[in-house]
């Protein structure tokens, strides 16, 4: 698929929220990432995101990068949380910079290291500021995150308005694969008074009632990922995607 980013913008005006699921190729074989990813696309997924903080197998994300793509039709797009994220095949990549990250090596190093292989292959890369909220997720011990608290929204949106300056038009509020709690309308809110650009939201979100209060707020799109490797219902996706999708700007 050629200008992702296109597709992103111009879906999200036709369609609404958008829901994009995340598959960890380590956390799922070749072949069943690419039934979850069929399913996801059967139940109105919009993107699929292939990566994970912690993946560090290149020939395997290869691997299961290639299947997906031979099994759906809507966009796949990396999501690596490292170079060894970077691989052939995808039509996109979440090009990111964790933002509140105390190691440059996340801030602007691995992107640098990253970023000949992106244009080798051919992958479209989305301009994104990753932003972790709260900590004892995978993502926060491996990026060495400086935290945002889930009751300080006003810290996140300071570091989204900075990555509006600096010409990011993708910004990624994360509470970690797996958190306990999702990110906060309020912070939502905060966040979207200020970033002018696409606004996505993922972490600990496993319902239709959650994901509405965030799409009320301000969201583009949300991210699940654990509900789904860990067995939730492709009938709850479809629920929260056909909630999420009658919110309109």
């Amino acid at each position: 698929m050629k200008n992702v980013e296109n597709y992103l913008r111009s879906t999200r005006k036709a369609k609404g929220a958008l829901l994009f699921v995340l598959i960890d190729s380590e956390n799922n074989g070749t072949k069943s990432a690419a039934m979850l990813a069929k399913e996801a696309e059967k139940s109105g997924a919009s993107v699929i995101l292939v990566g994970g903080s912690s993946a560090t197998d290149q020939l395997t994300m290869a691997e299961t990068v290639k299947n997906i793509k031979s099994s759906v039709k809507i966009p796949l797009i990396l999501f690596p949380g490292n170079v060894t994220g970077v691989v052939p095949g995808a039509d996109a990549i979440l090009f990111s910079s964790l933002l509140n990250s105390e190691n440059p090596y996340f801030i602007s190093q691995a992107q640098a290291l990253g970023a000949p292989n992106v244009l080798r292959f051919g992958l479209e890369p989305l301009p994104t500021a990753y932003i972790i909220i709260g900590e004892g997720t995978t993502v926060w011990h491996v990026g060495s995150v400086r935290t945002i608290p889930f009751d300080k929204p006003n810290l996140a949106a300071m570091y989204a308005l900075s990555a509006q300056f600096f010409g990011m038009r993708f910004v990624y509020l994360e509470a970690g694969s797996g958190a306990k709690s999702n990110v906060k309308p309020e912070m939502v809110a905060a966040v979207r008074k200020l970033f002018k650009g696409f606004l996505i939201v993922g972490g600990g979100i496993r319902d239709s009632k959650t994901a509405v209060e965030i799409v009320k707020a301000g969201a583009d799109a949300i991210v699940i990922g654990t509900f789904i490797e860990k067995g939730g219902s492709f009938k709850t996706i479809a629920d929260i995607v056909k909630t999420i999708q009658s919110i309109r700007k």
